[in-house]
Order: structure tokens, then C-alpha cells, then sequence
């Protein structure tokens, strides 16, 4: 973790000393970078492995039920009134708890009663881009499209060590995206980034199998411009989704799954420009 603040504060410092040669109102291009941290809260989430597996209600009596780190890393380049974004996300969360019922996924059973480490890892990497609709100085609205590359590692293994599974998958899902900002002067602004789609078709949602889900990142974010290349803000946001059906590649007995989740994030962040 200290390497990995150390790596930030040096990139930081490197894009800072750069920032008036790459973004100089002269040159067409313009670079953004933002890094945000904070903390998440799950709100709801459920999970079921198996037709005849346990929907496990992970804030009830899966240990989600207290905050997690939060982190999230952009980069973005713009050319005139295009721009494209690269993201990273991260999303792990781990729990440790002691199983109140027995708990079934892919047909192997938990006893009620003993411990058991709980693995949900969704972190994901998107491209967007977009395309500015409105401009008016500063405040903007602009449209474009996302694609997201899940990465999946969820698993659930006994603390004794004697029990074990687990469920992994990789694949690319389309989005539809919005985004704008409104500067209420030369120092404020308020802005929104909203990142949504739902398909229930194997051509649409990347499986080769038919599938029905969603995804849901919506942001709120109050910014101030604190030098000519370097904003602060503060951001509420909204990531969830859903994802069910059947798998005939999945390893489990019948392939089913049903995956429900909505987090609130709460974050402090910057940005370079």
C-alpha cells in the first residue's frame, strides 16, 4: 500500500511539472488524470450459485454490512470535442463471518455454524468515449459509449480449509454513457457521469449464452478548481447491477446464477488538466 502511494505521489508530481506544456490552450489535446478515495457501502446484495443453491443475502449474513476501501482510477485524452477515457476500478471485498444456516452454492454445503471466508471480486476496466452535444465555456453535455471488461473472482472457502468453491469469469459488456458539468463560476462546478445499460441477450451483454443484466454507475460530484491544472471534489456514487442465467460452461452442476448488487461510494478525488 505505501508503494502504491508512493507510485501515485510521484506520477502526480511528473504530470503537475508537465501539465502547462500538455494542456497549453495552444495544443488540441488535453489530458485528464483523477484519482478518487474514499469508502463504500453495500446497500443490497444476494447471490445464488445453483437452482438449488442458498441466496445468500451478503449484508444479512455475508459480513457486508460495514464500509470498505474505495479507489478509482481515470485517465482521459480529448481532441477538440472528442474525448476517450480509460478506467480502472477496483472491487473486492472480503468477509470473514460465522454461517447462522446452512449454505449451499454449486452443490456444496456449508454447515451452519462454522466460519467461513467470503470472496466477491468484481473490479472491472472500461473505455469510454464520448462526444460534446453542448459547450458552452467550460459547462458541457456530452453522449457516447462504454465498454467494460468484467473481471470476476468470487469464492467461498471453509476456514478449516476442508471445503472450497469458487466461480470466475471474464468478458466484455456494452454501456451507454452521459456525462456533464455545470461551472456556477470561474472556480465551481457541479457535474454527473452516468454509465448504464441492460441487455438479456448473448449477442448483446458479451456470454456466449443467453443472459439477462445490467449495470449501473451514476455519479454526483461538486469540483473546485484550486490552480489553472489541478481540481478537487467531493463524489456520491451509485455502482450496481444484476446479472442471472444459465451457463453451460460454467463448471457447476446446472451453471445457474443470479447476482445482485447496489453500493453507495462516498470519495474525495482529483483531477489533472
Amino acid at each position: 500500500m505505501k508503494t502504491r502511494f508512493a507510485l501515485i505521489v510521484v506520477l502526480l508530481i511528473a504530470v503537475i511539472s508537465s501539465a502547462g506544456l500538455l494542456n497549453n490552450p495552444e495544443n488540441r489535446f488535453k489530458l485528464e488524470l483523477d484519482y478518487e478515495i474514499g469508502f463504500t457501502g453495500v446497500i443490497f446484495h444476494t447471490i445464488q450459485f445453483g437452482q438449488t443453491g442458498t441466496v445468500l443475502n451478503y449484508v444479512k449474513d455475508g459480513g457486508q454490512d460495514v464500509l470498505f476501501p474505495y479507489q478509482r482510477y481515470t485517465a482521459g485524452l480529448s481532441i477538440g470535442k472528442h474525448t476517450v477515457y480509460f478506467l480502472y476500478q477496483p472491487l473486492t471485498v472480503q468477509s470473514k463471518v460465522q454461517l447462522k444456516n446452512d449454505l449451499i452454492v454449486d452443490g456444496v454445503t456449508f454447515p451452519a455454524g462454522s466460519g467461513i471466508l467470503l470472496n466477491y471480486g468484481f473490479p472491472f476496466y472500461r473505455v469510454n468515449y464520448t462526444y460534446d452535444v453542448l459547450r458552452k465555456g467550460n459547462s458541457y453535455l456530452a453522449l457516447g459509449l462504454s465498454l467494460q471488461l468484467r473481471n470476476a473472482d468470487i469464492y467461498f472457502e471453509s476456514l478449516d480449509g476442508t471445503k472450497f468453491v469458487d466461480n470466475k469469469n471474464v468478458g466484455p459488456v456494452p454501456i451507454i454513457k452521459v456525462k456533464g458539468a455545470y461551472w456556477l463560476n470561474e472556480k465551481a462546478y457541479l457535474a454527473a457521469d452516468i454509465d448504464g445499460f441492460y441487455a438479456s441477450s448473448r449477442f448483446i451483454n458479451g456470454a456466449d449464452f443467453d443472459f439477462e443484466g445490467s449495470v449501473l454507475d451514476a455519479s454526483l460530484r461538486a469540483g473546485l478548481l484550486l490552480t489553472d491544472y489541478l481540481e478537487t471534489y467531493f463524489n456520491v456514487r451509485f455502482i450496481g447491477g444484476t446479472a442471472k442465467g444459465t451457463s453451460e460452461n460454467s463448471g457447476s452442476p446446472d451453471g445457474f446464477t443470479d447476482n445482485r448488487l447496489a453500493t453507495i461510494n462516498f470519495s474525495i478525488g482529483f483531477q489533472l488538466k
